[in-house]
Order: C-alpha cells, then sequence, then structure tokens
C-alpha cells in the first residue's frame, strides 16, 4: 500500500508540475503562452480559458476525495494532451519535437492507474 502511494504521489506530482507550468503562462494571457495557441490558428481569447480548466483540473486532481471530478478531470487533461498533439501533428506534420508529448500523456496515464489502485487497495 505505501509503495503504490509513493508511486502515485510521485507521478501525479510530475504531472502536474507539467500541466502547472503549462497553465499558468496561458491563464495570464502572456505572449508565450498565447504564441502557440494562435501559431495553431486558435483564437487568443481560448488561450485563458484553457489554463483556467488546467488549473482546476489539477487542483481536481490533487485535492482527495471527489472521484467524479477527479474522472472528469483525467479526460479534460487527456483530451488537452491529445488535442495539443495532434494539432501540432496537423499544423506541421509529424516533428520529432512532439514525442516529447510522450512523457506528460504517460504521467496522465500512470496517475490514473495508480488513482485507481490505490483507491481499490484502499477498498479491500
Amino acid at each position: 500500500m505505501k509503495k503504490i502511494e509513493i508511486i502515485y504521489w510521485s507521478v501525479t506530482g510530475l504531472f502536474s508540475a507539467f500541466m502547472l507550468l503549462n497553465a499558468i503562462p496561458e491563464t495570464l494571457n502572456t505572449s508565450e503562452g498565447a504564441k502557440y495557441v494562435i501559431m495553431l490558428g486558435f483564437p487568443n481569447y481560448l488561450t485563458p480559458f484553457l489554463g483556467i480548466a488546467k488549473l482546476l483540473g489539477i487542483i481536481a486532481i490533487l485535492v482527495p476525495g471527489f472521484p467524479r471530478i477527479k474522472e472528469w478531470a483525467y479526460a479534460g487533461l487527456f483530451f488537452d494532451l491529445i488535442g495539443v498533439t495532434y494539432s501540432g501533428i496537423a499544423h506541421d506534420g509529424f516533428q520529432p519535437p512532439m514525442l516529447i508529448m510522450i512523457l506528460p500523456i504517460t504521467f496522465l496515464f500512470l496517475s490514473y492507474y495508480f488513482y485507481h489502485k490505490k483507491t481499490n487497495a484502499a477498498i479491500s
């Protein structure tokens, strides 16, 4: 049980840090945060919305309890990461730097897997 908790919080912490570093510039609508969204052809007003949605998702994942909200947060962050990856590939074609997206997607899946493993271990 203790091992699962450590792995869960380590992976979830790494995933949350990645998403937080991404969400803060978007929420503040800095030029750095809006650059990629505008380059893909999306309107600039979408940037703060995505940043706030990411922040709320991170909070939902980190706060104990609220299993249904946590499930929605994992789903929303998954769609965000897949959407960014797909949009980047659709805009520029496949570029090797896009492979970096494997890391946060992997952290997301590992966090989700160990969240359920931790929850099921607490029940039994």
